[in-house]
């Protein structure tokens, strides 16, 4: 019953207008154009690679992948497709076999960064979250309807995005028994710039977590678990205050009004860039091996950014 008064009485969904449509409509045409990928630079240093057995440089086999995602492709429908491109663009390039593609994958290294930080605006808000991606195993109708198999591997990737821009400034792909409060300290390292807040849900409520955001002088905006308490356990050394504080202040003013206060709400955007990638990459990975899993992640990531920095809907509230 008090579900349904609590549904009866929720504030309607607020409705919003994007106004800039003819700039985004204009960078959604661009995320389909092939020079996004291919450009003079990559095809000069091409071949420029060191090394005994080296044909391809990193860019070239970069530059193969990036375009096997965006266009949903096989390894083996990749070779084709840029064959095809080398002969009707005459780029006198030689195209790297699928096999080749799949064993560069492993450990490439992927920038993932796009935006300058000149084009954020103001301090570095950070919001963190994850979310499952399928290997394989059945899908969500047979799962539903005769219950789970034993055959079904998940990877659990976490995102670490800048609230202002929305570009995913840090990454990580992880097995799907790994906690997600171990991993923040490890996405934090990535990230060069001075932190003004970093924003998680209840998962990445630990000392630990508290301890790596307070090292780097920012604000951690994490609700404790229910019954936290103010006090440390015994025999911490060095406990960070900022959890206690936060536990605290809820006592005073209630949760939900320091969820307000504390801007907490921003960290839905967490979820937000989540769902653009299980939308726009996919919500399944391709490869078997978790180091060229890995890869796959990093290059949708990479993906991601490089639509943001094309352009963004800006939007306001209308009712």
């Amino acid at each position: 019953m008090d579900k349904q008064l609590r549904k009866r009485f929720a504030s309607p969904k607020p409705k919003y207008r994007i106004t800039n449509w003819r700039d985004y409509n204009a960078a959604l045409v661009k995320r389909g154009s092939l020079t996004l990928w291919i450009d003079e630079a990559v095809i000069d240093r091409w071949h420029a690679v060191s090394g005994k057995g080296a044909v391809y440089h990193d860019d070239a086999i970069l530059c193969a992948l990036c375009l096997r995602q965006v266009f949903d492709l096989a390894l083996r429908q990749t070779q084709g497709f840029l064959h095809s491109l080398a002969l009707m663009l005459e780029l006198g390039v030689a195209v790297p076999h699928y096999s080749t593609l799949s064993r560069r994958a492993r450990g490439l290294k992927v920038p993932t960064q796009c935006l300058s930080r000149h084009n954020r605006f103001g301090p570095l808000h950070l919001v963190i979250d994850s979310t499952g991606l399928k290997v394989f195993g059945e899908g969500e109708w047979k799962v539903r309807t005769h219950g789970v198999g034993k055959r079904r591997v998940w990877r659990k990737l976490h995102l670490g995005v800048d609230e202002a821009s929305g570009e995913i400034l840090a990454h990580e792909l992880t097995m799907n028994n790994v906690h997600d409060g171990p991993v923040l300290p490890g996405l934090l390292d990535q990230i060069d710039e001075p932190l003004d807040q970093v924003s998680a849900d209840t998962a990445y409520d630990s000392f630990r977590c508290h301890r790596a955001i307070h090292e780097r002088n920012a604000k951690p905006v994490i609700p404790p678990r229910r019954g936290a308490s103010i006090h440390p356990p015994p025999g911490m050394k060095d406990p960070p205050p900022t959890r206690g504080q936060i536990v605290r202040r809820i006592h005073q003013i209630g949760r939900t009004e320091w969820k307000k206060e504390a801007g907490y709400h921003r960290r839905s955007l967490a979820e937000t860039a989540m769902f653009r990638f299980k939308t726009i990459i996919g919500p399944k990975l391709h490869n078997r091996k978790i180091e060229n899993q890995k890869t796959e992640a990093a290059i949708g990531v990479a993906i991601l950014n490089a639509f943001t920095a094309l352009g963004r809907p800006q939007t306001i509230r209308i009712a």
